[in-house]
């Protein structure tokens, strides 16, 4: 923030910075000074009053649960960021900077920071559980580390949620992202002709399934390889269906991963096949609270 942000603002740098990035600071760094507000204000101070009692320290992230979802939109601005650091990473005024700091690594690896240290919370709280069985604050370790992989999941899936394209309405109205993730799918439709239906038993969809409280949405995944950087995942918007009018088969014969999503009293049905009995399991108690 010191050697990079506020240097954007220096006038004897300003004609160094690119045209790409003027105005452009919220992008690229996002929420950070929120981030580091919280912990030099907040957090590490607390933090630091459990060096001699441990077992306090599960209290800290239960009392903070709500102020730890600055994580979340940090992540959620995290393409958008690491596309304008694609776009000026390499000018001159990133050099300058990195230059007076000393730094061998350049700003990306510094702001890619917030994203790991949120997934290093789990393993300290982890570790912590290790060494403190049956003692006392083992049940506040266990809620506090709940309560971390909480906020990584919401994370996970907000991430994969931006990158959803061309559904027409707004995903924010669609209530609670409950879960998402790739399966195989067969469809089977009541109208039309009989071939679809003899063609719909073999070969599966791969789909993306994000499940809302009001919707579930059917996407394809697409992989785009950004100018030789890391792959980006995008999810094509194919179908949705309204939870207030889906039934739900538990068990398809053959086959105790898959299960069926039914619409209209069977005019569609959607066969979906889960990596693991244990995945097909969770997706169903999900959809059943929504229906229920």
């Amino acid at each position: 923030l010191q050697g990079y942000a506020s240097e954007m603002d220096n006038p004897n740098l300003v004609h160094l910075i690119p045209s790409a990035l003027q105005n452009k600071k919220e992008i690229l760094f996002g929420n950070l000074p929120e981030i580091y507000y919280f912990h030099n204000r907040i957090f590490l101070k607390e933090i630091e009053h459990c060096i001699e009692n441990p077992e306090l320290l599960a209290r800290c992230f239960l009392k903070r649960k709500e102020d730890l979802q600055i994580y979340e939109k940090y992540c959620q601005n995290k393409p958008r960021s690491e596309a304008l650091w694609r776009q000026c990473g390499d000018s001159i005024f990133f050099q300058e900077c990195q230059r007076k700091l000393d730094h061998k690594l350049s700003l990306d690896a510094y702001l890619l920071k917030p994203v790991q240290r949120i997934t290093k919370y789990q393993l300290l709280l982890k570790e912590m559980l290790k060494c403190s069985k049956n003692s006392e604050g083992t049940a506040e370790l266990e809620e506090a580390l709940a309560t971390v992989l909480d906020i990584i999941k919401s994370v996970n899936d907000s991430m994969h949620q931006i990158a959803i394209t061309g559904y027409e309405g707004d995903v924010s109205e669609l209530g609670k992202l409950l879960m998402q993730g790739s399966f195989n799918v067969w469809t089977d439709h009541k109208k039309g002709h009989n071939k679809v239906k003899d063609l719909a038993r073999f070969k599966p969809m791969q789909r993306h399934l994000f499940l809302y409280t009001k919707m579930l949405l059917f996407c394809k995944k697409r992989e785009e390889n950004t100018d030789g950087h890391e792959k980006t995942a995008s999810y094509s918007f194919k179908n949705s269906l309204k939870m207030s009018t889906v039934g739900i088969t538990e068990n398809v014969k053959g086959d105790n991963k898959k299960f069926e999503i039914w619409y209209n009293g069977r005019e569609e049905v959607y066969i979906i096949q889960a990596s693991s009995v244990e995945l097909k399991n969770t997706w169903i108690s999900e959809i059943r609270k929504v229906l229920t």
